[in-house]
């Protein structure tokens, strides 16, 4: 039995990455929408077995500018009111919060490069044990107030929220573990 993930992707250099071939060898069947062009609100936000939201340069509050940010946000609402497993990286993280009712803004200070994140108690016994004292690629100069109802799993200096979790089935992380070296040198 194939499985589907739900890609949102906001930029073509911003893909799966190194977690493509870990999905495939799952069985999922990888499907991107590039939310920039594809009609949102065509897609059933629960059918999917998996959605991953991905990264981009624009700003979750940019919705003149980008207007289907709006059509993402009620996307994502609705799997959230389903609660159905969801997966987000950086945007995809911001735009979870987001649709969950929480702000995003401006954080203190662009980063860029690789940083240390570390897991809080709760992030130290769930998947992001593995990153404790491991810098991870960081792109990002927005953030966002912990939605409520979430668990926050990482933090760094500069910025507080790095990492949630709601229940066993949304994941939300402000950092790249997709990257790859090819994305890194583009």
């Amino acid at each position: 039995m194939t499985r589907t993930a739900l890609v949102l992707q906001h930029e073509a250099l911003a893909h799966l990455g190194n977690l493509e071939p870990v999905l495939v060898d799952y069985g999922f069947e990888v499907r991107y929408v590039d939310t920039q062009v594809d009609d949102l609100s065509a897609i059933d936000p629960v059918s999917a077995d998996l959605v991953i939201v991905l990264g981009g340069e624009m700003g979750v509050y940019e919705t003149d500018d980008f207007p289907s940010i709006t059509e993402e946000l009620a996307l994502l609402r609705h799997r959230f009111a389903a609660e159905r497993p969801i997966f987000g990286v950086c945007l995809g993280a911001q735009l979870m919060a987001g649709a969950l009712g929480a702000e995003v803004y401006r954080g203190p200070t662009n980063e860029v490069g690789f940083r240390t994140v570390e897991p809080t108690d709760a992030g130290a016994t769930s998947p992001l044990r593995h990153i404790s004292g491991v810098p991870v690629m960081q792109w990002h100069g927005d953030t966002f107030d912990l939605p409520v109802g979430a668990t926050r799993l990482a933090g760094s200096p500069a910025y507080g929220n790095e990492a949630f979790a709601i229940g066993n089935w949304a994941l939300g992380v402000q950092f790249h573990p997709e990257l790859t070296a090819e994305m890194h040198e583009d």
